[in-house]
């Protein structure tokens, strides 16, 4: 007679073999997470709204400035003179990386004049408000310059060298 010894399946996973599972997954979602430093993706994609805004604002001026034979009403026609867009009646404070607000027409509000070519002013995608969008506008002789105040550095934290968001048409 023949004996056959029973055999048992195991069924399923050891602790440690679970634990040892985890712990690789964990170390691989980290390094992942580190690759992809979301803190800098938030700067880039933050700039990119910035240059996007400015130059969509540079073309609605220059469409206005060819439909109406000028520029609209509100853009200060001396060089010197950096208006911010908004409806602020007071001049902001002179934290615009670069750019100084002389005298005491410092805001400029577009918003009816350009409505044909932009469905509204843009904003600061950190800081901007309908008073103070963050954006500014410069005609010097037939150049009209607009630019982002608060552009961010690219590195973490928004550290580093922020570039200069600007358009001149």
């Amino acid at each position: 007679m023949t004996t056959f010894q029973s055999v048992k399946l195991r069924k399923g996973f050891t602790l440690i073999e679970l634990i040892i599972v985890v712990a690789i997954i964990a170390i691989i979602a980290a390094t992942v997470f580190v690759a992809l430093d979301p803190g800098k993706r938030l700067h880039v994609s933050r700039n990119s709204r910035r240059w996007a805004d400015v130059t969509a604002v540079a073309k609605a001026v220059r469409l206005y400035e060819t439909d109406n034979a000028g520029l609209p009403s509100g853009i200060d026609l001396d060089a010197s003179s950096v208006q911010m867009l908004g409806t602020a009646s007071a001049c902001p404070p002179a934290d615009c990386t670069g750019v100084t607000f002389p005298g005491s027409n410092c805001f400029v509000s577009l918003t009816s004049d350009l409505s044909t070519y932009l469905k509204g002013i843009p904003l600061d995608p950190l800081n901007g408000t309908d008073s103070n969008t963050r954006y500014y506008v410069n005609r010097n002789g037939g150049v009209i310059t607009v630019g982002a105040c608060d552009a961010e550095g690219e590195s973490a934290g928004g550290s580093g060298t922020a570039p200069t968001i600007s358009v001149s048409q």
